[in-house]
């Protein structure tokens, strides 16, 4: 699929202006370029064209607020001082995969006052001596290089990050329901309680410690007390 039905495809009946994220990897650019994405993506925040044969990004359309740009895996060398003139905003951009071979192609990207996480993951460019910190200096507004900081601390990821704490939030709020179901069925025995104890099935062990009832509900719970056993006829009509 070309790139210009992808992107009609992913509008979704929407308008370009409703567009925040916009992913169209895999499909296919005419000449290498981007092709279909226009300046009425205004509130676009979020751009993947991952592996679609670009060679340029100098098509790009205006982005103003475009924070996030994947153009991993394709086969861009250079052109990328587009970037700070349409993407003013940018700050993580991945590069990974593509054609570039020395820091002069990347140098451009100083301009991106702040660009924070840079990838260039499987680029010639990363074969060079102390790459690592020649990148860093030459863009000092970078905080992460390759997923690392300059003291080799990998970037969070905050979508995971997000999603744990939503997980989590959701796992205690579903504990915080079983333990009010609980306290529903153990709650202290009143009449009504003592009324259902003559239907629990009762099980007496045979070392003659805590006796298991059955509950309402199907599950096992250990009653405090034991079963009396009436040992003689005497004792029955005591009772």
């Amino acid at each position: 699929m070309d790139m210009k039905k992808r992107i009609h495809l992913e509008l979704r009946n929407r308008t370009p202006s409703d567009v925040k994220e916009l992913v169209l990897d895999n499909c296919r650019s005419n000449d290498g370029k981007i092709e279909g994405l226009t300046d009425e993506f205004e509130e676009l925040e979020f751009l993947s064209t991952i592996n679609v044969g670009l060679t340029t990004v100098a098509n790009l359309p205006k982005l103003n607020i475009l924070k996030k740009l994947e153009l991993s895996d394709n086969r861009i060398s250079g052109g990328l001082e587009v970037l700070a003139v349409k993407c003013p905003k940018l700050t993580h951009l991945n590069l990974s995969g593509n054609k570039i071979k020395d820091l002069s192609t990347i140098e451009p990207l100083k301009e991106l006052a702040i660009l924070k996480s840079l990838d260039l993951f499987n680029c010639e460019v990363t074969n060079l001596n102390e790459y690592r910190d020649n990148v860093f200096n030459l863009l000092p507004q970078l905080t992460y290089l390759d997923g690392y900081d300059k003291d080799d601390k990998e970037a969070p990821d905050s979508d995971a990050e997000i999603y744990a704490e939503e997980g989590l939030d959701d796992d205690e709020d579903d504990e915080d329901d079983d333990d009010e179901e609980d306290d529903e069925d153990a709650a202290p025995g009143d009449e009504e309680g003592e009324d259902d104890e003559e239907e629990n099935e009762v099980e007496e062990d045979l070392s003659g410690e805590k006796s298991k009832v059955r509950r309402g509900n199907g599950s096992w719970m250990k009653k405090g007390r034991r079963m009396k056993t009436i040992e003689s006829p005497l004792e029955a009509a005591k009772l």
